[in-house]
């Protein structure tokens, strides 16, 4: 990981516990004071020593109290929204939680940042590959941002997404809030919990199970290492030149179809199981690769970490953990 130039900041992190928060978390917590706001939902937080850091606080809330999000988010020089209902599955289930978590809640850290802007330097807004719909082939920033159909509830996830980016801006151009929002593009690596298909593939591979694909793994995606997805944010948090903008963050190099991807997992991991396919049961993109030129451009950012490389270090994290609980 590179070396970091945030010194004495105050980092407020919504989804504080989450899998790219708490990476995010690891990084920033020896120069800058961390803390982290979350509902514990899902928790990537309380199997690392990064709570017990002096210089990390957390703080148990939910995005959706208004006056609790503000109280907490005082005094920030930098804050970083995470906080999402996400998971395709997740989504299909509570499109009404789904819509309320991410219009909503931004809506509430938004205002939060308002009532502190005498601290604030910069606010990271966390939006998603899907606001460019199903067919997202090196899509650059200014692409149009479509979503599926109106009742197809998966897409309840990328209009909520689209439209806290919306009010980021809207933010930054009105009221002048340092806001910049990042896309990530299918980030995996070791801590993560909820779902996706690295981690399904895994914990199949490590246990001896068939290696399920939904549909018939022509899917395409570029999968981003978490290391990588972390360091642009913090190019976010440093740069001037990122304030106002979107950026795609992923890696344009690790472009593979869901096939090829159980295939490398399955030859890693020396897994006795097969591939099996199952009919998909959702509506589902075909194709998620982004184009970084804006963010190598303005941020200087570049993956490091290619996809043979983060699946080992990866497949070894869950490894140990399985380990550890035999």
């Amino acid at each position: 990981m590179t070396a970091m130039s945030l010194h004495g900041k105050r980092v407020f992190v919504t989804g504080g516990a989450g899998f790219i928060a708490t990476t995010l978390g690891r990084l920033l917590v020896e120069d800058n004071e961390v803390i982290a706001y979350d509902n514990l939902h899902r928790d990537a937080l309380s199997t690392t020593e990064l709570r017990v850091h002096p210089n990390f606080t957390f703080v148990q809330g939910d995005v959706l109290d208004a006056e609790h999000v503000a109280e907490a988010a005082k005094g920030a020089t930098h804050i970083v929204h995470c906080a999402a209902i996400a998971g395709v599955d997740t989504v299909r289930e509570s499109p009404v939680r789904t819509m309320r978590v991410n219009m909503i809640g931004t809506y509430n850290v938004l205002e939060a940042a308002l009532a502190t802007i005498g601290s604030l330097e910069r606010f990271v807004d966390f939006s998603t590959s899907e606001v460019f719909g199903t067919h997202a082939d090196n899509v650059h920033e200014g692409h149009v941002s479509t979503i599926g159909s109106v009742g197809e509830a998966r897409w309840t996830y990328a209009v909520s997404k689209l439209a806290g980016e919306h009010m980021a801006h809207a933010y930054h151009d009105e009221l002048k809030l340092p806001t910049v929002t990042v896309r990530p593009f299918n980030v995996y690596g070791p801590g993560q919990i909820g779902g996706g298909a690295i981690r399904a593939f895994i914990e199949a591979a490590l246990s001896g199970g068939d290696l399920t694909i939904h549909g018939d793994g022509s899917q395409i995606r570029a999968w981003c290492y978490v290391d990588d997805m972390v360091r642009a944010v913090l190019l976010c948090l440093e740069r001037p030149e990122a304030v106002g903008q979107s950026f795609n963050i992923g890696n344009d190099r690790s472009v593979v179809t869901i096939l090829d991807l159980a295939q490398r997992i399955k030859g890693l991991t020396g897994c006795p199981g097969e591939i099996v396919f199952q009919p998909l049961h959702y509506a589902d993109v075909e194709v998620r690769s982004p184009n970084v030129g804006q963010a190598r451009e303005l941020l200087g950012f570049e993956a490091e970490v290619d996809l043979d490389e983060g699946l080992e270090r990866t497949i070894a994290w869950y490894r140990s953990r399985q380990l550890a609980s035999a």
